[in-house]
């Protein structure tokens, strides 16, 4: 669960509620302070202080979580965890079989530390802090193994423990039980070449041109079509949209398999058409 935040300057953000989920009075998020910075991070630290009002948007679940599951493994690193300590609270008022796995830096960079170790479910929170890239890669593979019928895998943090923790999840575990969130999309996707296309809006039978250094949200704002958007990355989902033949060129990190096999939906602030 995740809200918009307007940090000021035209700047929006979405950051993760990692409160306890049961208390419906306040919000909580945490933002780590970045450098360099795309201007959240540096306006949320620099400029906010106690006492500001902030403008938020409505909270919104892009990330869900199988309650049902007969095992969930939490996997994050650094402010990955975000996201995924509500998960872990949730589980425990219900019960349910989890393990938590918090990789950092090093220990005064394990956001929420404390939390995890003074709190009723701090005896399934294991912590590596301080691994190298071939430690940590040991550790996730050594946590994945041997897969639990009908279990979860969930997973956030920086793309490289991301890359690193999907492959290792996709050779134990089935696809459709690995989920995960990103907080950028892969640099990769962002880079690829581009080229114009021809977007058909079918209700309001209106064709339009994307060019290739513009993105179908580009030319939706330019033809004053309003479009629901956010991060204009490919990651927060807000923006995923149907589309009725063609075929999409994903360039997001929000997608599931399924989703794109299923071809029927694209991330219209970053995706393009392949013909």
């Amino acid at each position: 669960m995740h809200i918009d935040v307007h940090c000021g300057e035209g700047i929006n953000r979405q950051y993760s509620l990692c409160g306890d989920p049961t208390d419906r009075r306040h919000l909580v998020i945490a933002v780590r302070q970045v450098d360099p910075s795309r201007g959240g991070s540096d306006l949320m630290h620099r400029v906010v202080q106690e006492g500001h009002h902030l403008e938020i948007g409505a909270p919104r679940n892009n990330f869900p979580l199988d309650e049902t599951a007969a095992h969930s493994l939490l996997l994050v690193a650094g402010i990955g965890i975000t996201p995924i300590i509500a998960m872990a609270d949730r589980l425990h008022a219900l019960g349910r079989s989890f393990e938590l796995h918090h990789f950092s830096r090093a220990r005064e960079h394990t956001a929420f530390r404390a939390r995890l170790t003074q709190g009723s479910f701090a005896d399934r929170v294991t912590f590596y802090e301080g691994l190298d890239v071939a430690r940590t890669g040991r550790a996730l593979d050594d946590i994945l193994a041997g897969p639990v019928a009908g279990g979860k895998v969930y997973m956030c943090g920086p793309g490289p423990f991301m890359d690193r923790t999907v492959a290792a999840a996709q050779v134990q575990w089935p696809q459709d039980a690995i989920n995960l969130e990103r907080f950028a999309a892969k640099p990769a996707l962002a880079g690829a070449p581009t080229k114009p296309f021809d977007v058909e809006l079918t209700r309001r039978g209106v064709t339009l041109n994307v060019g290739a250094d513009e993105t179908i949200l580009d030319v939706l704002e330019t033809s004053e079509i309003d479009a629901a958007f956010s991060c204009e990355q490919g990651v927060c989902g807000t923006c995923v949209t149907d589309f009725l033949s063609g075929t999409p060129e994903n360039r997001d990190s929000f997608l599931s398999a399924g989703q794109r096999t299923s071809g029927n939906a694209m991330c219209i602030c970053v995706s393009r058409a392949a013909g």
